[in-house]
């Protein structure tokens, strides 16, 4: 099916270097890039043929079947506007062009909107109420251009982002589901990073921000090259034939986001102890539980760096993946881990296993000890098993139990890969869930070290092997001792200090970052296998900060998006540098200061889960502005600055607003403060 392009400007048509005059427009008009003196405004809409939409780029900048661009919108006079109010707003009329030999080659499609091109012209059309000007079996674009929008005269930004609200509340009515929206902006208007200079916020018409509202994101954005369109004039500056500067311009391309998703509570079923039980899932982890991200049939970038590291690790050592079905479930509190890092689990009414079931269960490692500590220790003779689940945290407890079975074989690199879940504070590497690989071996006791090099070497060739595949991305590996380790710890290496003592920590960083990430743990368990001959080396591997690192990705959360264009972008498990489809995300700041219960200390970590649930993942950023200890009674007052971003959908201040006021009724519900 041809492509449907909607498009408004102020017309005027080179016919053999004639132009041809549309009606006069009302006074107070502002003319666009084509207009004459006399530019009626109106909209078209085009239906190209096939071979026309996907020749070369378009006049209108890279984009093909670009058929003619949309021009300034302003508000008529009201004496002179034919019975139409004073607030009413129109996208320009369109300019014909006649069609010439290897136009289409030439300029992708036609820049006109005459019938020998398939185009029809509407008058008057009101740009934020498309809708009522199409019939419904017309009402869907798959391109709609606006060009230089504005109110006329000296009308503020104020009112200029009234104008783009209606526009894109318009667009999301009459636009295709992949569909495009382009704004041309003035150098300066949009308020993004990528104009030159860019504007103060509060002084800019914040497009971004006022496209989240309608639900559309920023998915590109380049210059409006004017001088590449034969025949181009801009005037109405002011509403006046003036021209304009189009210099710096730019054009912004929007897509629709997906739709914030409305999770439902959740229940799964797990082993647990040799029996099926079924608890509820939290509801901050209900999209990130069976993803099958690591799939056979999986694209993921996590699964693609997960087998090319055991591809190359396959060279080195004999290997073994553990292909069986490894419990969501651990029993217990695992040992020194502190209590608000776990998710914690009620099982179902009358699921809840016996004692005898459980201490069975325990050779199913669904307790936690120390790596190297005997789980044994932890379950003492005529003492039940105390019934706290929790979800979890590492896979280390799995390896303890294929150690305990005898399913071990010294020499043979097992593999072990999965989900694990932690409570964590909120930053852009902190992670309440992702994939771990965990790598356990048996090697004669003095040979550890040289064990733990040549798996270091291994995963050095396979990361530089996997980068000459991704321009822009120079990583260095590194392997440094946790004694020495002088870097703050992130949040991912501070849990897994908790699990056991670390021997080395290794880091991946790239060009120009040389100290690089955290993004594995070694160990060294000399009494795993109660042998005086052998020792146990592990290497836990954050398979999702791995592919942030080598595939550009900034923000975690990206990584369990359920945009398709995010897995589009890595065709057959390709690796490649990342390009967000989502530019420039607005963000929204607001404080909270509250009153802390007398003699009880804060739970930071339980406060930033609870921020996690309620904004769905989109709080970016939660920072203590202020301590604050009133005299003479002593109580303790915190305010913190939240703010939210969405890196992946349209995020619009009032729906920001709306969770930060769920956000205040919440802490003050379930963490006991008093709010200020």
């Amino acid at each position: 099916m041809p492509p449907r392009i909607l498009s408004g400007d102020s017309a005027t048509s080179p016919r053999s270097g004639e132009e041809r005059r549309l009606p006069r427009s009302p006074r107070g008009c502002r003319r666009g890039p084509h207009a004459t003196s006399s530019g009626r405004r109106a909209a078209a809409r085009h239906e190209r043929a096939p071979a026309a939409a996907s020749a070369a780029p378009g006049p209108w900048g890279r984009r093909p079947a670009a058929s003619c661009c949309s021009e300034r919108a302003t508000s008529p006079s009201p004496r002179r506007s034919a019975g139409l109010g004073p607030r009413t707003w129109w996208p320009l009329a369109t300019r014909a062009r006649r069609r010439r030999p290897g136009a289409a080659e030439r300029r992708g499609a036609s820049a006109g909107c005459g019938t020998a091109v398939g185009a029809e012209v509407v008058f008057s059309v009101d740009c934020t109420k498309l809708k009522e000007h199409f019939l419904p079996g017309k009402r869907e674009f798959d391109r709609i251009y606006f060009n230089f929008p504005h109110c006329g005269r000296k009308a503020g930004v104020v009112k200029n982002r009234q104008l783009l609200a209606g526009f894109f509340h318009s667009c999301a009515e009459v636009l295709a589901q992949h569909g495009e929206v382009h704004v041309a902006l003035c150098n300066g208007q949009g308020g993004t990073p990528a104009d030159r200079p860019r504007r103060e916020w509060h002084n800019s018409w914040q497009v971004v921000a006022v496209a989240a509202g309608a639900g559309f994101i920023l998915s590109d954005v380049h210059p409006f090259e004017a001088e590449t369109i034969d025949g181009y004039k801009c005037t109405g500056y002011r509403s006046q034939d003036k021209s304009f500067c189009v210099e710096g311009a730019l054009n912004h391309i929007f897509t629709r986001s997906t739709a914030p998703l409305c999770f439902t509570p959740m229940s799964c079923q797990t082993q647990l102890g040799g029996q099926k039980v079924s608890f509820q899932v939290p509801e901050i982890l209900v999209d990130k539980i069976n993803r099958g991200f690591l799939d056979v049939n999986s694209s993921h970038p996590v699964r693609t760096i997960k087998e090319k590291l055991s591809a190359g690790l396959s060279q080195a050592f004999p290997l073994h993946n553990v292909s069986s079905c490894l419990p969501l479930l651990h029993q217990g509190h695992p040992s020194g881990v502190r209590h608000s890092n776990i998710f914690w689990i009620t099982l179902s009414p009358g699921e809840a296993p016996g004692t005898e079931k459980m201490s069975q269960g325990v050779a199913d490692a669904v307790l936690c000890p120390h790596f190297g500590q005997d789980a044994d220790e932890n379950v003492q003779e005529g003492c039940p098993v105390p019934e706290q689940f929790h979800l979890r945290p590492s896979l280390l407890p799995h390896a303890q139990a294929i150690i305990r079975k005898g399913a071990f074989s010294p020499g043979t690199l097992q593999v072990l890969s999965g989900p694990v879940f932690r409570k964590c504070r909120i930053t852009p590497h902190s992670m309440p869930a992702f994939h771990e690989m965990l790598l356990v071996l048996a090697v004669s006791r003095g040979t550890e070290n040289s064990c733990i090099q040549m798996l270091v070497d291994n995963i050095k060739a396979t990361v530089n092997s996997l980068h000459q595949g991704i321009s822009g991305v120079k990583p260095s590996v590194s392997l440094q001792e946790a004694a020495r380790f002088g870097a703050e710890l992130s949040d991912f290496a501070a849990f897994e200090r908790q699990l056991g003592e670390i021997q080395h920590f290794l880091c991946v960083g790239t060009d120009p970052d040389p100290p690089g990430s955290c993004v594995g743990v070694i160990r060294a368990a000399p009494g795993e296998l109660k042998s005086r001959e052998l020792v146990v080396v592990s290497a836990s591997l954050n398979l999702d900060l791995l592919a942030m690192l080598m595939c550009g990705i900034s923000d975690w959360r990206m990584l369990w998006t359920w945009d398709r264009r995010f897995l589009g972008h890595f065709p057959e498990g390709e690796l490649r540098l990342f390009k967000s489809f989502s530019l420039y995300p607005p963000s929204y700041v607001h404080d909270v200061s509250f009153w802390l219960p007398d003699g009880e200390d804060f739970d930071e970590v339980a406060f930033h889960t609870l921020a996690r649930r309620v904004s769905g993942e989109t709080v970016v950023s939660i920072q203590l502005r202020d301590d604050f200890q009133q005299p003479g009674t002593g109580r303790r007052s915190l305010c913190y600055r939240v703010t939210f971003q969405s890196c992946d959908r349209a995020l619009g201040c009032r729906e920001a607003a709306e969770m930060q006021l769920h956000l205040r009724e919440e802490i003050q519900q379930h963490l006991g403060v008093t709010l200020r």
